[in-house]
């Protein structure tokens, strides 16, 4: 490591105190607020990074597994305080959030079996205002991301291919599908053969409207041509634009009658009486790239070495082999052992953030019978309106499962906080050692430009998601659509122009979903006169 790396000052250690330790407490809306914060925070306000890095960095841990917004977070204090102003910044970020949501189990496991219809408005109220200020970060993410029309297809397709669709492996097939676009695009030819398809069609359309168009003039007496010049003009451009001029360059094949035409006459007299003419022999200019060679004027620089890189890496695949060796060969394996595994495989797998953590927790904890479906939906409603990480979701359930199991619920969230970090972490850690290494070439960042759009697109499939299971009820405690009330959507609009707009805090737009959630129950929920759903 480089000794003289600015981030090894204490001056810097206190700079991500100080510039950190609110962040715990007021990052609420999940990952895409949480962008929406970093970047205000570091690029606009501190300067700590540039655009240029906070773009690439964006990429990068949209395209590792793992916690999205928190190795943002742990990425932007590595590059500028190294790697212990990283950690520091991490138990910044998430811990506030962890306590809380390990209080909340607590809470939890001491409560009956029914809850009292006012939890659930409250909880409504707030999931509509989440989907709100969710919906400004996807909005302001795309407003920033959009480039050219090919980022702006791409944030369309991912954004509607994942509400189509949810697997495990759905969403980072999405990003890898988007980065190889861009990649085509930028660097393998695809930008310079939808121009020239784009000519061919615009010739070839206007050639047609003239036919169609123009009215047949008699030719004049005067026209000072020599008899047959026109006819061996018109013969010239037939033959310029068949065979093998067509096919070098990019020629659309002309007509007999579109040849013939008024219009077409007229452009060829008026080609031969310019002194201007561009000979046939004079090759097109090749199209623009679509992107700029990517050296910033600061490039990321973090106080790590490629070797570190690489050996950090070597001992994260090894930990992450040993740990699902360890559980396949022991036939009665601890509970805590099974938990923590199934923590660090899903922190691995994961891809996409928060959004995508919730599902497959639920298959990783619920399924196995250690969480009831109706405690993991209350942390999941609880989780959308805490701030800090959205995998604090784990210390909750690990909470939850240890002491269902009798063991000691403290240990069980220690246990899912690592398990869920530590992957992500380690992978960004490694990623940010070698990424200055390989981000000279080309085809990098056309990848990552790529995977930054097809990761936005997938903010919007999170707006979504929340919005089909925000509502809860007595009747409906897995969650339906905020739709079937307006009254949500009322809120959620609020929320959403309120932040939007008229620059009203997140966690203030957060509150005002709740004390709307208890207006409605004191209006209509406690009549009993709501539309209540059945799953």
């Amino acid at each position: 490591m480089n000794s003289n790396h600015p981030g090894y000052g204490s001056n810097r250690l206190w700079d991500v105190v100080k510039n950190y330790w609110d962040l715990g407490f007021t990052a609420f809306g999940g990952p895409p607020t949480h962008f929406q914060i970093l970047h205000r925070r570091f690029v606009e306000k501190t300067k700590w990074i540039t655009e240029e890095q906070y773009k690439e960095l964006f990429a990068l841990t949209q395209a590792l597994s793992g916690p999205a917004s928190t190795k943002m977070a742990f990425c932007i204090a590595l590059e500028h305080s190294g790697f212990i102003g990283a950690c520091i910044a991490f138990l910044l970020w998430s811990l506030p959030g962890a306590v809380g949501m390990f209080g909340f189990a607590q809470g939890v496991a001491s409560i009956g079996d029914t809850l009292p219809t006012l939890v659930y408005a409250l909880l409504s109220g707030l999931n509509a205002s989440t989907v709100g200020i969710v919906a400004v970060a996807a909005f302001q993410l795309s407003e920033r991301s959009i480039t050219d029309p090919l980022s702006r297809v791409i944030i369309l397709f991912t954004g509607g291919a994942g509400m189509l669709y949810k697997a495990l492996w759905y969403f980072p097939l999405l990003m890898i599908v988007s980065g190889l676009v861009t990649c085509w695009w930028d660097v393998g030819g695809g930008h310079g053969l939808a121009k020239r398809a784009e000519k061919r069609w615009t010739r070839t359309k206007g050639a047609f409207r003239g036919l169609v168009n123009q009215p047949r003039m008699p030719q004049s007496d005067d026209s000072g041509d020599q008899p047959g010049g026109l006819e061996v003009e018109l013969s010239e451009i037939r033959k310029e634009s068949s065979g093998d001029a067509a096919l070098t360059y990019g020629l659309p094949a002309v007509p007999e009658a579109v040849a013939t035409s008024p219009a077409v006459q007229r452009s060829v007299q008026g080609r031969r009486a310019s002194s201007h003419s561009i000979p046939l022999s004079t090759p097109p200019r090749s199209p623009p790239s679509a992107i700029s060679e990517l050296p910033p004027r600061r490039p990321l620089s973090v106080p790590l070495t490629v070797k570190t890189g690489l050996w950090i890496l070597i001992a994260f695949f090894a930990s992450f082999i040993a740990l699902l060796v360890l559980r396949g060969a022991l036939r009665h394996a601890p509970l805590l052992l099974k938990l923590y595994t199934n923590m660090y495989l899903a922190g691995t797998i994961i891809f996409g953030g928060g959004p995508v953590v919730i599902p497959l927790l639920r298959e990783y904890v619920v399924t196995e019978g250690w969480v009831s479906s109706r405690d993991f939906l209350l942390g999941l409603a609880v989780i959308q309106a805490f701030p800090g990480p959205n995998f604090n979701f784990a210390v909750y359930l690990a909470a939850l499962t240890a002491k269902g199991a009798g063991n000691p619920s403290i240990v069980g969230a220690i246990l899912g906080w690592v398990g869920i970090f530590l992957p992500g972490l380690a992978l960004a850690t490694a990623a940010t050692s070698l990424f200055p290494l390989i981000r000279k070439y080309k085809f990098v960042s056309s990848i990552l430009r790529g995977v930054n759009a097809g990761a936005i697109g997938l903010v919007w499939t999170a707006v979504y998601r929340l919005w089909e299971i925000g509502y809860l009820t007595p009747k409906a405690t897995s969650g339906t659509s905020l739709g079937l009330d307006p009254w949500w959507v009322v809120v959620a609009l609020i929320a959403f122009s309120g932040n939007r707009w008229f620059k009203v805090p997140a966690p203030v737009s957060i509150l005002f979903g709740g004390v709307m959630g208890i207006v409605w129950w004191g209006v209509v929920g406690r009549r009993g006169t709501a539309v209540f759903t059945t799953t």
